[in-house]
């Protein structure tokens, strides 16, 4: 038995700032947004040569917030409300043997300048400052498997219905002015997934999620979530 070692070959800077709010799969939030930025011996210009051909592209990562906890052999799925326990390898749990994960992302752009490539995508489950161990171009003809089955995944993710205040909406907007950020879009694909815990769905309280530099409170109710706060993180308290 042998061991190898890797090194990362850049760092994911992405809209999501903490664990909780981050989706559970790429692509199900098209308003996420992330760079990832290339370390200098791995960003040189011509590893990128003919990348802009692509529309997606594979990033492999390592869940670096979960290697201290160590794995486990089996895992509790989202998709079975969180009380069923299934093997690790029927899961995308990150607390796997060697904490790597995989996700399918949109390449919006490639950016050249005076410093090590960098790149800009959308659809990312990725949490700030995550690892990059590799990427690869998205190929349809042998990535999209028509016949793939689906396991305990077959049934469609139910969208939790949301109200948003009006000092959200205003506050939403201010901030898209100043940063061009679309705030408002982001908080609504990140939270009509439902980023709680199975463990806490059944309660009726307050919850938060901080996205970019803004902490977005809302509360469960019976009919779905009320967004009622928006606040930038360095104006709190």
């Amino acid at each position: 038995m042998s061991s190898y070692s890797v090194e990362p070959i850049g760092v994911i800077h992405s809209c999501y700032s903490e664990k909780f709010g981050v989706p559970r799969q790429p692509r199900l939030v098209t308003a996420a947004k992330g760079i990832l930025h290339f370390y200098p011996d791995f960003g040189r210009p011509e590893m990128f040569n003919q990348l802009d051909k692509f529309t997606h592209i594979w990033i492999i990562f390592l869940f670096h917030e979960t290697v201290a906890e160590g794995w486990k052999p089996t895992a509790r799925p989202p998709r079975l409300g969180g009380q069923k326990r299934v093997g690790v390898y029927a899961s995308r749990s990150p607390h796997r043997p060697n904490h790597i994960g995989m996700s399918a992302v949109r390449l919006e752009k490639i950016v050249k300048d005076d410093g090590p490539v960098r790149l800009e995508l959308s659809g990312v489950d990725l949490l700030d400052g995550t690892p990059v161990l590799d990427i690869k171009p998205y190929v349809p003809y042998s990535d999209v498997v028509d016949e793939a089955g689906c396991g305990y995944t077959f049934d469609p993710i139910p969208k939790v219905e949301l109200r948003i205040a009006q000092q959200v909406e205003d506050f939403c907007r201010q901030y898209q002015h100043e940063t061009g950020r679309e705030l408002r879009e982001l908080i609504v694909q990140t939270l009509q997934y439902d980023p709680r815990p199975a463990s806490q769905r059944a309660a009726v309280r307050e919850f938060g999620v901080l996205l970019w530099d803004v902490n977005v409170r809302w509360r469960a109710t019976g009919g779905g979530f009320e967004v009622f706060s928006c606040e930038q993180a360095g104006a709190c308290g």
